[in-house]
C-alpha cells in the first residue's frame, strides 16, 4: 500500500531558507535514488518562508527506511529547526 506524505516546512528567518536552499539539492537526489520512492518534490511556496513537500513511497517499509536515512543525515542537521507540518496518509 502506498504511502504519501504532504505538508510543509515553514521557515522563520532568511537563515533557515538559506540552510534549505543549500542542502535541499542532495537530499532530493538521496531521497529519490532510494528504493521504494515514487516521488519526492519540496518546492518553494507562494510565500518565500514556506516550502511545499510531496513525498510518495511504494510501502509503508520504503517511507520508514527513507525516515531512519533522513534522520541522520546533512539535511536533517541542517533544518532542525524548522517547523514541520505533515500529513501521512496511506491508500
Amino acid at each position: 500500500m502506498p504511502v504519501h506524505l504532504f505538508g510543509q516546512l515553514k521557515c522563520t528567518s532568511e537563515a533557515q531558507c538559506a540552510a534549505v536552499r543549500v542542502h535541499l539539492p542532495t537530499h532530493i537526489s538521496l531521497s529519490r535514488a532510494e528504493p521504494g520512492c515514487l516521488n519526492f518534490e519540496v518546492i518553494p511556496g507562494d510565500d518565500p518562508m514556506i516550502w511545499l513537500v510531496r513525498e510518495s513511497f511504494l510501502d509503508r517499509p520504503s517511507f520508514e527506511a527513507h525516515q531512519a536515512r533522513m534522520k541522520g543525515s546533512a539535511w536533517a542537521e541542517a533544518t532542525v529547526d524548522i517547523e514541520r507540518e505533515y500529513q501521512v496518509i496511506e491508500d
